[in-house]
This record gives C-alpha cells, sequence and structure tokens, in this order.
C-alpha cells in the first residue's frame, strides 16, 4: 500500500503553489501565459486532480524560472507518480472525491488519531459488523454494492498489518459499545476482534465512559492523519450527513489536535477500555 500516487499529488500542489508565490505571479497571470483555462492552475494547486501531466509541471517550472535541474526531475517525478492508479481504484467509481483522497492519503499515514462517537471505527470493524452499518447508512444501497463496500473497508485495514504498520489511536464513546449493530452475536464477535486488535503493539483504543459527561467529541466523529515526512502536513477528515470535508489549514487542524488531546484526557485507559469491552462478552 506504499506510494500513494494521492500524497504525491498533495506534495506537488503545495509546491507548486509555493513556488508562484515566491515567484511573485497571480494564478490568473501564470494561466493567461501558458494559454491555460484560468480554473486549471486553481484545481492542480487545490490538488483536484487525477492524473497530473508532467510536461504541465515543466511549463510551470519554466515560467517560475525554476532552473534547478535536481528539483526540476523531483517535482517531474512527482507528477509522474502521482499519476498513477492506487489499489482502491477499482471502487473508485463508487466513492466520492473526498473519501477516494482520504483512502489513499491514509495509505501512506504515519499514524490516525481517530474519534468516534456512535459506531467502531472502520479500521477496527469486523466484515459483520460492518455489513450493518452499510445497511442501515442514510441511501438505500443494493446487496452487490454493499459487500464491495465492505470488500474495501477490509482492505483498508490493511495499514495495519504492512510491514510498516500505520500507528493506530482510537478514542470511542462506551455508547458505541452498548448499540447493537446487527445482533447481539455479531456485536460478540466485534468485541472479540477489538480485544484482538487491542494487542497490536501499534494500535491503543480508549472509550470515555457515560460518567465522562459532556466532551469535545459530541460534535461528531473526524480523523486527523499524521506524515513520516514533516513536508506532509497533518489533515483531518471529517464526515456527517452535510457531506465529507477535509480540514488542512494549520490553524483549523490545531483545534482538531486539542479537541483529541481533551478527548484523550477523559478516556480510561486502555487497560481499562479493554476490561469494559471484556465486561460486554
Amino acid at each position: 500500500m506504499a506510494g500513494s500516487p494521492t500524497l504525491r499529488r498533495r506534495r506537488l500542489s503545495a509546491e507548486l503553489l509555493r513556488l508562484r508565490e515566491a515567484a511573485g505571479i497571480t494564478a490568473t497571470a501564470a494561466a493567461k501565459r501558458l494559454d491555460w483555462h484560468p480554473s486549471k492552475l486553481t484545481r492542480m494547486e487545490r490538488n483536484e486532480w487525477r492524473r497530473p501531466l508532467p510536461r504541465d509541471v515543466v511549463d510551470l517550472l519554466d515560467l517560475y524560472g525554476i532552473t534547478d535541474e535536481g528539483r526540476r526531475e523531483r517535482l517531474v517525478t512527482l507528477a509522474k507518480e502521482g499519476r498513477q492508479r492506487g489499489w482502491w481504484h477499482p471502487y473508485e467509481a463508487e466513492l466520492s472525491d473526498q473519501y477516494t483522497t482520504y483512502i489513499g492519503l491514509e495509505a501512506e499515514a504515519a499514524s490516525v488519531l481517530s474519534f468516534e462517537a456512535l459506531m467502531v471505527p472502520g479500521l477496527v470493524q469486523t466484515d459483520d459488523y460492518a455489513r450493518e452499518v452499510m445497511r442501515s447508512g442514510q441511501a438505500e444501497i443494493a446487496d452487490d454494492e454493499v459487500e464491495r463496500r465492505v470488500e474495501l473497508r477490509l482492505a483498508r485495514q490493511r495499514v495495519l498489518t504492512r510491514d510498516d504498520p500505520l500507528r493506530l489511536s482510537v478514542v470511542f464513546d462506551e455508547a458505541v459499545l452498548h448499540r447493537v449493530v446487527g445482533s447481539p452475536e455479531i456485536m460478540r464477535v466485534q468485541f472479540r476482534h477489538l480485544l484482538e486488535m487491542a494487542k497490536h503493539p501499534r494500535v491503543t483504543l480508549q472509550a470515555i465512559p457515560f460518567t465522562a459527561g459532556a466532551h469535545p467529541g459530541v460534535l461528531g466523529p473526524f480523523a486527523i492523519l499524521r506524515f513520516a515526512d514533516p513536508a506532509d502536513p497533518e489533515a483531518v477528515y471529517v464526515e456527517n450527513l452535510a457531506g465529507e470535508l477535509f480540514v488542512e489549514e494549520p490553524v483549523e487542524v490545531e483545534r482538531f489536535q486539542i479537541a483529541f488531546q481533551r478527548l484523550v484526557a477523559v478516556a480510561l485507559s486502555p487497560k481499562d477500555t479493554i476490561k469494559l469491552i471484556a465486561d460486554k462478552l
């Protein structure tokens, strides 16, 4: 799962934006100089592209006066790598652009900090639990599409078993353990799976007990993605009935970081969380 083209495009978009600003050229002026549609460069700089053209990158580097061969080669290589298909490509027709981007970034994240208020987080769901979640969503989904979505969710979980596993920190509300999804048997299997996942050296599970009262997570679930390379800034993914949202502005990301810290502070310890889950069996 390494080598996510999504992360390559994100890096390239950020670098092209920095180079244009350093050159003192507006996006409108740059597009006009290259005889491009005004929105083309904007989409590139916002990482709203799927198949970057190395030729376009070369033209921009020429326009911005970038002559260093090493830097030019690195950016053109990012464009080439950004054109590759991710492992999730067979599912893209059924996914939103935002969710596709999330999967692509998750595939190369070093760690994910996840909060869930109502459901077991996707990376630690069993297949039957995931299947019931899909069936009970806001839209009616055909059985074959449900199965493909479950297949995708289980494929995402390979980030926890790859050679360099993702570090996953999960905080969830105790309500997650009381909400019967599917059937009591499905829940028992899910609880046993959570106990197994808690043994994973890079997985931390913490439950917020009902006695904690109100907490920052009452506003909804979110996931913070962190990357090994300092050049890749953290991002936050938020999903609700109104749609999906990526938060990347540092000031806004910091709000979620603080919220997660506060959630961890009121949550049970990993050891006590394990006991809470075990008591449900």
